[in-house]
């Protein structure tokens, strides 16, 4: 999970990790399937990784088809959701979320209204009093 985390936490380690993809499918496809040159077998994982599926070049061996079901797999349920997911969230920002002078103020704010409150209550305090006679008529 370490791996998997740490692979997919930069567009430059994503990419990488989908290039490697590629290349190790390319490189089994082309052990696989004999009779297939290197750029064929290149062409054939670009191809299937992006289940586009063209049908020009195909696996003919079962170790081939295996193959095949293992990147459309990986692509479908790890890569592009990766990708996505990397990108939706660059997408989304917050433009209501406060910034921390902006808390600070609110904290600060609300602790001068909270001692004006407890003030209010306690009747010793001066500042209640001085509000109290303010407050009735004489």
């Amino acid at each position: 999970m370490y791996l998997l985390r740490r692979l997919t936490n930069s567009p430059r380690a994503l990419l990488f990790s989908y290039l490697l993809l590629i290349a190790v499918s390319a490189g089994l496809y082309k052990l696989f399937e004999h009779d297939k040159s290197l750029g064929d077998a290149l062409w054939w994982a670009v191809v299937t990784a992006s289940t586009v599926g063209y049908g020009d070049t195909y696996p003919t061996t079962t170790a081939g088809r295996i193959l095949a079901g293992l990147l459309i797999s990986v692509m479908v349920l790890f890569v592009i959701p990766l990708i996505t997911a990397h990108f939706a969230s660059k997408l989304i920002v917050n433009n209501d979320a406060f910034v921390h002078e902006e808390q600070e103020e609110i904290k600060n704010q609300l602790r001068e209204i909270r001692a004006i409150l407890e003030s209010r209550r306690d009747p010793a305090t001066p500042a209640a009093s001085e509000h109290r006679h303010a407050a009735t008529p004489h």
